[in-house]
């Protein structure tokens, strides 16, 4: 088999072990190994390499990607669909595994309906992606948020003060609940859950008055405190400043931002990416493309690309309630 991999849409911690992965589990099985530079823009504009076992040595432990990786509205567009199409033609591959979120496997079930055998590994530290239970980066995002709501703490306990921990998650508060549960957060407001900032005032001075001197408060980038449109500024900014100007208590923003993409991706994201990996080609090689690798009850699914049109529900309601209990 001659098969292409791709890395798309935004990085993510495990990607490189991903890659390695597909590589030398291809040249086990026989076949001949390209690495697709820059996602679509890549295939469009076939920046194609060949991989062998060396070409993927040392990269296990890597951030990022070697591939790198773009958003491409290049592909979107019906010529750009067809020189994709011509490049595959062209280096005639067998298949290709599609490394990265739900645009990047929304493209992989594209390719899959206009003929090209394609396997999704899910990549998102935003845990975004319906049916799978971790993807690719979740995990090593989490730990780095832990880590600065660590440090963080120190802080707020010697200074007594309330920090606003804003964290990645336009659509989904995955990483907003879980880091905030793991971190001690007293207060995790994520774009699934509609709490006004009168209710984040109110919790926040129900915690003074039982003496708590600090807080912690963790929000996804995509919340927004119900009644209000936030247009202009982030939640956390929005959220600090009424903290300020109430007189609530003094209070300080950290915004996380990039750091939770970048960094040696943690043991599971490892592990995870060399199952996903393994997988990926083997189901090529036994002619079930069109589908995504997906983790269930800690075993590899091949799901099916409808799937990217359902809801994600990696959210648990039980584990937010759990939070607030936590806090008391």
């Amino acid at each position: 088999m001659r098969i292409g991999v791709l890395t798309s849409g935004g990085d993510a911690p495990g990607m490189n072990a991903a890659i390695r992965a597909v590589v030398r589990c291809g040249t086990a099985a026989g076949g001949a190994m390209f690495g697709i530079r820059r996602g679509y823009n890549g295939l469009i504009e076939r920046e194609i390499v060949p991989l062998d076992n060396r070409a993927v040595g040392g990269i296990i432990e890597r951030g990022g990607t070697i591939l790198r990786c773009a958003r491409s509205s290049a592909f979107l567009t019906p010529e750009g669909q067809r020189q994709a199409l011509e490049t595959v033609a062209q280096l005639q591959l067998d298949g290709v595994v599609v490394i990265g979120g739900n645009g990047s496997l929304q493209g992989a079930r594209w390719l899959h309906r206009n003929g090209v055998a394609t396997v999704g590994i899910p990549a998102s530290i935003d845990n975004d992606i319906a049916r799978t239970a971790m993807a690719l980066g979740v995990d090593t995002a989490l730990n780095t948020v832990v880590e600065g709501m660590n440090r963080i703490r120190d802080t707020a306990i010697a200074h007594e003060r309330a920090f606003v921990v804003e964290v990645m998650g336009r659509t989904s508060g995955y990483i907003a609940l879980m880091g905030g549960l793991a971190g001690g957060a007293e207060i995790v407001l994520i774009p699934e859950i509609p709490v006004s900032m009168e209710e984040i005032l109110a919790s926040v001075r129900s915690g003074l008055e039982r003496g708590k001197r600090h807080s912690i408060i963790i929000v996804a980038e995509g919340f927004v405190p119900s009644g209000l449109s936030l247009e202009v500024e982030s939640p956390g900014r929005a959220i600090a400043r009424a903290l300020e100007k109430t007189g609530t208590i003094e209070t300080r923003l950290t915004i996380l931002g990039h750091l939770q993409r970048g960094g040696s991706p943690t043991a599971f994201d490892r592990v995870l990416a060399c199952r996903m990996g393994e997988a990926a080609v083997e189901w090529l090689a036994a002619g079930t493309g069109g589908v995504m690798t997906g983790l269930s009850n800690q075993r590899l699914i091949p799901f099916s690309y409808d799937v990217l049109d359902e809801e994600c529900t990696n959210v648990d309601r039980h584990l937010y309630q759990l939070v607030d209990v936590l806090a008391h």
